[in-house]
């Protein structure tokens, strides 16, 4: 009987929005209210945070709701016409709906890179963003206007008339946000110059904007044609061993949460016992894997850094493939992010290839089988790339079997707002507990190996926010972004056999260093002989030179 009523009820209000005529710009002018009104709650929040109640600022605030409101009408005037209205402004209500969810739950910035990756997001990942508020917000800030949106009538009149309206809509709205600037021109100047984060909070004129941008720089690449780099690479006959090396990439460990490092949890009992190096003082490319992976792997620096530079120039992996080391890639990640292209890549996130899923296919399952691709390179260096899951969030509970659930309580949702600060962190703690022991598992298979000369080099792509400062997960835009999102932990091991002076490297250790290392220092352990190599940028080499220079002062 309930559904019968409620049925009957919404058969009656879309039979009533169906007789509903309205003119396609006041349309456009009542999705701008709604969504400034019900999606814009973090921006809102943040503006009457930097400028506290006081008269000047309450006016201020007025003033950014009619201006945000204004831009929102002038950018849907663009693109909505007879046939496209409803259409855009359906799309635009339900991207808002999921954007206003993650910016208000977990404090993300919607820039240029955050589409990007967006865009590479594996399913696996996706799926671990899914619960039921998300599906609230999508319900009623999404669904249920573009229903509304749907039914209505849009009475048109002649195209010429159309025309005038929508440049009239556009002229009033362009005329309201001069009307406010000038008078606040100290508050604005302040806004745009001071407090620049605040409009990656603006929904949608965020993700619109940043859309455009990707949209654009990815047509301006055109057909990427690869540019080769140290062809000349080689390695010299007298190199006799053979050199085998995993280099593990971590994803979204943050260096203050290894105890190596002095945490006060013990999250990493099993390195402690190796004889590693490590390294406290390093800093990531970026602040997503979409960007740290391809630039850890290029010849370039974060400041020379671009996507299209990454993706139209060979990396470290193509340059060693050229020297004659033979390249694998397992990943048990979303990808390599374009860095593997050329060189073997094995997916280890599904469970036909991955023998260890409990039910999340687990990083040491990347080991199982490792010995016959090793076996079964008769000559050659061996170069190995391990990227991990780690502590990719939000699920971090998800992240590690439960025998490695030593810290408690622990959050057990995506969704942070019903956990405590102590559970998040507990969680989180439990996957880099599981990343030592994983760590540990590669040391071992290494030891195994004595006929060559082993290295492990572990380093993560980026760090995490876990509630500092309202911020989560990561991707805040590198230049404003908080140290636990570019702070990294790197570890390196080598075997009895591998000649290096450990004792020179763990001296200065302590250096500052950061993901711009890794070409030169992959080229280093390899002992690979190219133009392109630079010692200086060689973290072994450099610590010997440091050494050098110490001794000629003395």
């Amino acid at each position: 009987m309930k559904n019968s009523f409620f049925r009957k009820k919404f058969n009656g209000i879309t039979a009533s929005l169906s007789n509903l005529e309205i003119r396609g710009f006041w349309l456009i002018i009542l999705t701008a209210l709604f969504l400034v009104l019900f999606d814009n709650f973090t921006f809102f929040k943040n503006v009457t945070t930097i400028y506290p109640p006081s008269i000047g600022n309450i006016v201020f605030w007025g003033s950014t709701s009619i201006v945000l409101t204004a831009v929102i009408i002038m950018v849907l005037s663009l693109f909505c016409y007879k046939y496209t209205t409803k259409p855009v402004l359906i799309i635009i209500l339900i991207t808002s709906s999921i954007a206003s969810y993650f910016i208000n739950n977990y404090n993300v910035f919607i820039d240029e890179t955050m589409i990007q990756n967006v865009i590479q997001t594996s399913t696996g990942e996706v799926s671990d963003l899914l619960n039921i508020k998300l599906f609230i917000y999508l319900v009623f800030a999404g669904i249920l206007p573009s229903i509304v949106i749907c039914k209505i009538r849009i009475k048109y009149k002649t195209l010429l008339k159309e025309l005038l309206s929508k440049a009239a809509v556009f002229g009033v709205a362009f005329l309201i946000i001069i009307a406010m600037f000038f008078p606040l021109s100290d508050f604005y100047f302040s806004f745009f110059r001071e407090h620049k984060q605040l409009r990656y909070y603006a929904n949608p004129t965020s993700y619109i904007y940043s859309i455009s941008k990707y949209i654009a720089h990815h047509l301006d690449m055109g057909e990427v044609t690869v540019k080769p780099i140290g062809t000349d690479a080689n390695i010299p006959e007298t190199d006799a061993d053979r050199e085998l090396i995993i280099l593990v990439v971590g994803e979204a460990a943050r260096a203050d949460r290894f105890s190596l490092n002095g945490y006060n949890k013990e999250t990493n009992p099993l390195l402690k016992k190796e004889d590693v190096i490590n390294f406290p003082d390093v800093h990531s490319c970026g602040t997503l894997t979409a960007v740290s992976v391809p630039c850890m792997f290029s010849i370039f620096t974060r400041e020379e850094y671009s996507e299209s530079k990454a993706e139209s120039t060979y990396n470290i992996l193509d340059v060693l493939k050229m020297a004659g080391v033979n390249i694998l890639w397992r990943d048990n990640n979303s990808s390599s992010k374009g860095v593997a292209d050329r060189v073997t890549y094995e997916d280890y996130q599904n469970p036909d290839k991955n023998m260890i899923c409990n039910p999340e296919c687990r990083d040491e399952g990347m080991l199982v089988g490792l010995q016959d691709y090793i076996d079964s390179k008769k000559s050659g260096d061996i170069l190995i790339v391990l990227h991990q899951m780690g502590n990719h969030g939000p699920a971090y509970y998800k992240r590690y079997p439960e025998s490695f659930e030593r810290f408690k309580p622990v959050c057990k949702t995506n969704q942070f707002e019903k956990c405590t600060s102590e559970e998040i962190n507990n969680a989180y703690d439990n996957a880099i507990l599981y990343t030592d022991y994983f760590l540990s598992k590669v040391i071992d298979f290494l030891k195994q190996n004595r006929k060559f000369e082993t290295a492990m080099f572990y380093i993560s792509d980026h760090g995490e926010s876990l509630g500092e400062n309202n911020l989560y997960l990561h991707g805040v835009p590198y230049f404003m972004a908080p140290e636990a999102q570019t702070h990294i932990p790197a570890v390196m091991w080598f075997g009895e056999g591998f000649k290096i002076d450990k004792n020179i490297l763990k001296k200065h250790a302590d250096e500052e260093y950061s993901q711009n290392n890794i070409f030169h220092t992959l080229l280093g352990l390899m002992e690979v002989k190219t133009e392109v190599y630079d010692k200086n940028k060689d973290i072994i080499e450099a610590a010997s030179d440091i050494v050098s220079e110490e001794n000629k002062h003395l």
